[in-house]
């Protein structure tokens, strides 16, 4: 029984020993074996002018959504915003998204943007394009969204194409129906050209 004690106490006095030094040899071995860190490895960041950003703020891919007045969701983003006096914006690559009561859908993409909060008005510039559920995609220079309420106009020369065939016009407005409230229509005027294009 002595015997076995002995065995057992010169054991545990041993690894007491042993198993310390084992482990600072793993640890020094892992420090010595990982590799060398490069510090043009790093994660890349954004290559940002930050003296540019103080000067001029901007928000960086902005979305403001809301509901108008006759219950029309609209959406509009961009990929850069910057904040201008008085409360409107500048924005560029404008998207819109209009999703009226009566189930139809109008989706507006253009080169630029002003916002101004003053007058609820999205007025978006440079090779404007809408296209509607119903079938139009129309094309023109200049365009006036509200934002309170469902209304896209432009007063510049609209190129579009149709159910019916292909329809120039001076001017042209998507707004909600004054004799049956709840819908909408898209109406062009001035000097209104329609090239008929029967189904095949």
């Amino acid at each position: 029984m002595t015997g076995h004690d002995n065995f057992h106490s010169a054991l545990v006095g041993w690894l007491k020993i042993v198993l310390p030094l084992t482990a600072l040899g793993l640890l020094s071995t892992l420090f010595l074996v990982s590799r060398t860190i490069d510090p043009s490895d790093a994660i890349p960041f954004a290559t940002v002018d930050i003296e540019d950003r103080i000067r001029q703020p901007r928000l960086t891919l902005p979305t403001w959504a809301g509901v108008t007045d006759d219950g029309s969701a609209m959406t509009v983003t961009a990929t850069e915003a910057r904040p201008l006096p008085g409360g409107s914006a500048n924005a560029q690559a404008v998207s819109v998204d209009v999703e009226m009561p009566d189930g139809g859908l109008a989706h507006l993409v253009a080169d630029n943007g002003e916002l101004d909060q003053a007058t609820q008005r999205l007025t978006v510039t440079g090779d404007v394009i809408v296209t509607t559920s119903s079938g139009y995609r129309l094309e023109t220079e200049q365009l006036v969204a509200a934002l309170d309420r469902t209304s896209l106009v432009s007063n510049t020369p609209v190129a579009a194409q149709g159910p019916f065939g292909n329809i120039t016009s001076d001017a042209m407005e998507l707004r909600e129906n004054p004799e049956i409230p709840g819908q909408y229509v898209l109406v062009f005027n001035r000097r209104v050209k329609l090239l008929y294009l029967p189904p095949k």
